[in-house]
């Protein structure tokens, strides 16, 4: 019992932080919690019960300036006016390019990050300097001989010059789950096909923080959307916006079918903010085929989640900041200054990084994922996702080879079945889902 009391006081300090960035008034509730913790006795469990139940009937404050719902026709009743679909036909060539593009991209700005999982910005920096580097425009070398600072252990494969295929990693794992439940269930799969997917197919020691808790719940019965409610105190973290890349593969052009499919996965393990994020990417991804330039594609992106919400606003400000001039280094540390007291795998914060290496790269692939690298928290996925815009804009042809080249177009996966995957065979599959209209 001394166990499940310590996880429900973990778990009832995270949903108050939660809580209070939803707009939710916790004063009163987080007095309750110190009193239990404070007053430990036969009836601690029960009482924490009751609190937990409290937490659940927590509602935003009137005054909470934003409007965010979590079902899809509020979403789209709140979205500003958009492109939808974005009419500039590709060529079979260019399209099999730009989606091959959008894998390696994705590939390689994982892999940069992988080792540096969750560092802060000052830890990257510093070993930077103890490597001699002024920016991360290749794979990270080899620490010099009695380094203070080491890398992640396992990360040998991730260095430069030992590269020899894209490592397995849940940024890549989600983007072949996406692919594979399209190919089973087509474009008007469901909630439910998401979470049969990841019962039959995901190895739950594999899942994380929003996944992992979702994943339980759909073990004990509870279906989506509730699967992402009950006891989830990570319902606006990253894990969706991880999860987005196969739907705005799907979609050349078109952001409002991509980011469509992205709500019917997210809402699985995600609400609010955390189902936006993934919405954002896919119809980001949609438009960067077509799109030409990163700010294009990231403004259509914004056209498909709810115009008052907190994503919508640190997006917003990232754009703001870049359009007056904001050096790259100054606008991270406004993005760090505005939201920093989000946890390190948040959507918002991670987002608002993504969108600034997206700008700042000024369509150069090893500066953007550089960028999205460099300013810290969760580095494998920020590398990941803006990679993978770069390359579904840029195509293949347009990644330098020191990326590409080292990968061996090899990727590992825990996803059951999916064995001796290539790259360009995952874009091949891609192109074919495209293909299904």
């Amino acid at each position: 019992m001394a166990g499940s009391v310590e996880q429900t006081i973990k778990f009832a300090e995270e949903e108050l932080k939660q809580l209070a960035e939803e707009g939710c008034e916790v004063w009163d509730l987080e007095r309750r919690l110190a009193l239990i913790e404070e007053e430990a006795g036969a009836d601690q469990a029960r009482r924490l019960d009751a609190l937990c139940r409290a937490l659940e009937q927590a509602e935003p404050q009137p005054d909470f300036p934003y409007e965010e719902p979590s079902e899809l026709d509020a979403i789209r009743a709140r979205r500003p006016d958009g492109p939808r679909r974005i009419a500039v036909p590709l060529s079979d060539e260019a399209l099999d390019d730009h989606t091959l593009g959008a894998w390696l991209g994705r590939a390689a700005g994982c892999m940069l990050g992988k080792p540096v999982e969750g560092w802060s910005r000052e830890k990257i920096e510093d070993l930077m300097a103890l490597c001699g580097l002024e920016a991360l425009d290749d794979y990270w070398p080899e620490p010099p001989a009695g380094s203070s600072i080491a890398f992640h252990p396992g990360a040998e494969g991730l260095l430069r010059g030992n590269v020899r295929m894209a490592a397995r990693d849940d940024d890549m794992d989600y983007t072949i789950a996406g692919l594979c439940i399209l190919e089973k269930h087509g474009r008007a799969f469901t909630p439910r096909n998401v979470a049969d997917f990841w019962l039959e197919r995901l190895p739950y020691r594999c899942t994380y923080t929003a996944e992992r808790v979702a994943y339980r719940n759909l073990v004990n019965g509870i279906e989506p959307p509730q699967s992402a409610t009950f006891r989830n105190p990570y319902r606006e973290w990253i894990g969706a916006q991880i999860r987005a890349d196969a739907f705005g593969y799907a979609c050349p052009g078109r952001p409002e079918e991509a980011a469509g499919m992205a709500f019917s996965d997210a809402c699985v393990s995600h609400v609010k903010n955390g189902i936006y994020g993934e919405m954002w990417v896919a119809a980001t991804l949609a438009a960067a085929f077509v799109a030409g330039e990163a700010e294009k594609a990231i403004r259509a992106g914004l056209t498909e989640i709810p115009e008052n919400c907190r994503l919508a606003e640190a997006i917003g400000k990232v754009l703001d900041w870049h359009a007056e001039g904001c050096g790259a280094a100054a606008a991270l540390d406004r993005i760090m200054d505005v939201y920093g007291s989000y946890h390190r795998v948040h959507t918002i914060n991670n987002a608002a990084i993504v969108a600034r290496a997206l700008l700042w790269g000024e369509g150069d692939f090893s500066r953007t994922i550089g960028l999205a690298v460099s300013a810290g928290l969760d580095t494998d996925c920020n590398g990941a996702t803006a990679g993978s815009v770069l390359g579904a804009l840029l195509g293949a042809g347009g990644i330098p080879s020191h990326w590409t080249e080292p990968l061996g177009d090899r990727i590992a996966t825990i996803v059951a079945y999916q064995w001796d995957l290539t790259l360009s065979g995952l874009a091949a599959r891609t192109r074919a889902v495209q293909q299904s209209v």
